[in-house]
């Protein structure tokens, strides 16, 4: 599949003129509890020629590709992410942090990863994650049977809110990280064990019943969290990522004068 990828990853860049930047694996692979038939959630950053950031009227920012079997892959053009990177956007924060890297354009990527690790915002980071967590934290209220991924989803969106708050750093992209950190052993490290093994052997739609002590653990921490969250604190100057955007493209184009 790798192959795959990167032949696709080579025919958006010739189609569309751009440089490829950065392409990495986002989704549940990349956490680390795919399912068998889990896609692959390829996302990338690129840049255009230079010429193109000189217009009065700014082209798409985004490549999206049709999903093609297990395969969804789309991207951003650079000026995009250098705006969501003020925003300390999770998604973007998470693809740079991404254990699985397809390719990289090593001088071109590097002022945007310089720049990541000064615009982390925690207060929007931990409120992500909360919020990717709270409606299925509400049906455990209910009682209700749900999908064995969200139990996955929700404690690794948990943990992450938990990493944020305690140490103020992004959290790692592996789940496998977030739980040794906070659940290095005992009996809901156990279960939480066995629900990784059962993922790995199930489809994405399978259901579970409700888990009564994995539900206790989750309510009391989501509560707990929520009464936590961390102060908002000053986004990076726009000048910022004006230099950056100026840093990369003369970084992938080395003979352009701007």
């Amino acid at each position: 599949m790798k192959q795959t990828i990167l032949d696709n990853l080579a025919r958006i860049e010739a189609e569309h003129n751009v440089t490829i930047l950065f392409a990495c694996e986002s989704g549940s692979r990349a956490w680390g509890f795919p399912s068998p038939d889990s896609d692959y959630d390829v996302r990338f950053i690129y840049a255009q020629k230079p010429a193109a950031y000189i217009r009065v009227f700014d082209k798409r920012d985004v490549i999206e590709q049709p999903i093609d079997g297990l395969l969804d892959i789309n991207g951003w053009d650079i000026k995009k992410a250098l705006g969501l990177l003020r925003k300390s956007n999770p998604a973007l924060m998470e693809w740079l942090s991404s254990p699985i890297i397809y390719r990289q354009h090593d001088a071109g990527i590097l002022p945007l990863t310089s720049l990541a690790k000064s615009a982390f915002l925690p207060h929007s980071s931990s409120h992500h994650y909360l919020s990717m967590a709270k409606n299925d934290v509400n049906k455990l209220v209910e009682n209700r049977d749900i999908r064995l991924k969200k139990y996955l989803y929700m404690f690794r969106a948990l943990l992450a809110t938990q990493w944020v708050i305690d140490k103020g750093t992004q959290p790692p992209m592996r789940f496998q990280d977030l739980v040794n950190a906070f659940l290095p052993s005992g009996d809901i490290r156990d279960q939480i064990d066995d629900l990784l093994d059962l993922k790995s052997q199930s489809q994405e739609s399978e259901f579970i019943s409700a888990q009564e002590d994995l539900d206790e653990y989750l309510l009391r921490l989501y509560a707990r969290l929520e009464s936590k969250l961390p102060a908002q604190i000053t986004a990076i100057r726009t000048e910022d990522c004006d230099q950056c955007l100026h840093d990369t493209l003369f970084a992938v184009w080395p003979d352009i004068k701007l």
